[in-house]
């Protein structure tokens, strides 16, 4: 019998941990919480339905909850993914040494449909800037990012068709006038060329939370901010620009309260941000809004910590 209560309880717990880490089940935490009633909440559901409003919106305008409740709720939620995510970034760095998806068995697509000129080339960076003040550690085990290994992954496989060849095509003449720029000014032409690609979430894109989409994928039906990143970071590559000048980086941002992705360039006059956000490219250095979750390229990732010793994490598989 103790057996069987100590199971029903492990049960519960996973239960409720399931509906913190899930960002679209605000309804079913408050449910468990017994805040609301399964009743309620179906009728919140069908309004939502009708008038496509938040939900948190529809609780508070019919008085289920009040405005404390909900961000007490809410800020619990994120309190338990973070701490889930750094599990999860922990037992990653500790499997560093274990059997694992090394970077150098992703095929490196960008550089094979390369627009660069035999003479095109970069040093190795002196030295990298921290990444909005914030502590980082490497690990070059990507077993775990699955969005980012994958995406390669449907990115080689997508090259033998007809159509994202003549895709590609298109792409690799649109670049072609960037060759033997300087970094810097290379960067900033990348960034304005694919900001002008229509922003399209997962959602609606692909009935999805989350799809980090290929470079053939964004050109064809545009995309959200990891998939302008992913695109940016290809067309780089594409450029001769090494793998160890880019860096894909989640981020919080601090302004929305959500999270984020850009590109970090590692130029020869320091670390430049290319963001969906931002029309102009920008100095790391003169960017406050975002706090570093972690950053990836084909060789390896890097986790951030802030210099209060706080950690700010989002899914990474």
């Amino acid at each position: 019998m103790n057996e069987d209560n100590n199971n029903n309880q492990r049960k519960g717990i996973f239960t409720k941990l399931k509906a913190y880490l899930d960002r679209s089940r605000l309804g079913e935490l408050l449910v468990l919480k017994g805040i609301i009633t399964t009743q309620q909440l179906r009728l919140a559901l069908s309004q939502q339905k009708e008038t496509e409003k938040p939900l948190g919106q529809i609780f508070l305008e019919n008085a289920m909850i009040s405005k404390r409740q909900l961000t007490f709720i809410l800020g619990r939620q994120i309190s338990v993914r973070c701490a889930a995510m750094l599990m999860f970034c922990t037992l990653s760095m500790m499997n560093v040494n274990s059997k694992k998806a090394r970077a150098d068995v992703v095929r490196d697509i960008p550089a094979a449909i390369s627009v660069a000129s035999p003479t095109t080339d970069f040093t190795k960076v002196a030295a990298y800037p921290a990444l909005f003040g914030s502590h980082e550690k490497k690990s070059v085990s990507l077993k775990a990012f699955t969005k980012w290994t994958s995406m390669f992954e449907r990115f080689d496989r997508s090259m033998t068709s007809s159509s994202s060849h003549r895709m590609m095509q298109q792409w690799k003449e649109n670049l072609s006038g960037f060759q033997n720029l300087p970094l810097r000014d290379m960067a900033d032409e990348v960034n304005a060329l694919m900001n002008q690609k229509k922003y399209k979430s997962d959602r609606k894109n692909w009935g999805k939370s989350d799809y980090w989409a290929t470079p053939v994928e964004f050109y064809k039906n545009g995309g959200d901010c990891e998939d302008y990143a992913i695109a940016k970071y290809t067309a780089l590559r594409a450029l001769g620009v090494p793998d160890n000048r880019l860096r894909l980086a989640i981020v919080h941002d601090k302004i929305k309260n959500i999270p984020h992705a850009v590109l970090v360039v590692y130029t020869d006059q320091g670390a430049y941000i290319l963001d969906n956000q931002v029309k102009q490219m920008r100095s790391a250095s003169r960017v406050d809004r975002y706090r570093p979750i972690f950053s990836i390229n084909r060789q390896a990732w890097w986790l951030h910590t802030a210099s209060k010793s706080r950690t700010i994490l989002a899914s990474a598989d």
